[in-house]
């Protein structure tokens, strides 16, 4: 078999942590290329390569490392609170994104997963879900080959950062998961690491083009 290569954006993060220790364990990947904007810490693996970058100038950095690609991996997000305004969350959650995607393209990148997230729509008149809606369009337009949008609703899993309105879904989505029926199924609060493995799962398939994958989808590519 010939072993491929990673790239992944977003590895300190939750679903991103999760996913990165997939990919490394992972036997159809050879090296898995981390852009990170600080350390990643304790992932320490002959098959990982961290390149702390300013993803202002993320293109030259990867150029300078004449890295090849396969399958891209995206899991950047911030929180408006995080970002300190909207034209900060932009940044990271739109331009940091877009600039990742066309960079691992430009490298020869078939297969883009990005997390997004649940209500994500271009003509959203939210703030956060328009960013995320316009993210998913810009990505849309650049033609890779297969490229696998995730939308979870509350992400469960232990963070480094404290986002209180996470904290408190935690405590009532057993309840509120429960009375999400039918169409309302897909704003089921997910544990980061089956995200995770519904990315790696939907990289292996044989699919093409767009694929928008909400709860059900993740769950059953995640094997949960």
């Amino acid at each position: 078999m010939i072993e491929k290569t990673a790239l992944i954006a977003g590895a300190t993060g939750l679903v991103g942590g999760h996913l990165l220790k997939l990919l490394l364990a992972d036997p159809q990947y050879g090296k898995v290329v981390a852009v990170t904007r600080r350390p990643l810490g304790g992932a320490a693996s002959p098959k990982l390569e961290e390149l702390v970058v300013d993803f202002d100038a993320l293109d030259k950095s990867l150029a300078q490392k004449n890295i090849s690609v396969d399958d891209a991996y995206c899991a950047l997000g911030t929180t408006i609170k995080t970002a300190g305004s909207q034209d900060a969350f932009r940044k990271v959650d739109h331009d940091y994104i877009v600039a990742f995607a066309k960079a691992a393209k430009a490298r020869g990148a078939k297969r883009m997963m990005l997390v997004s997230s649940i209500g994500a729509d271009p003509a959203s008149s939210v703030f956060y879900s328009r960013v995320k809606g316009e993210t998913e369009q810009a990505l849309g337009a650049l033609g890779f080959e297969a490229l696998h949008i995730f939308r979870p609703g509350l992400l469960i899993g232990d963070r480094t950062e404290t986002r209180p309105v996470e904290s408190i879904g935690k405590l009532v989505s057993p309840l509120l998961d429960a009375m999400m029926l039918g169409r309302a199924r897909v704003y089921r609060s997910m544990r980061a690491e089956n995200v995770a493995r519904a990315m790696l799962a939907a990289a292996s398939t044989a699919t093409s083009g767009q694929q928008i994958h909400t709860y059900d989808q993740m769950m059953y590519l995640a094997g949960a």
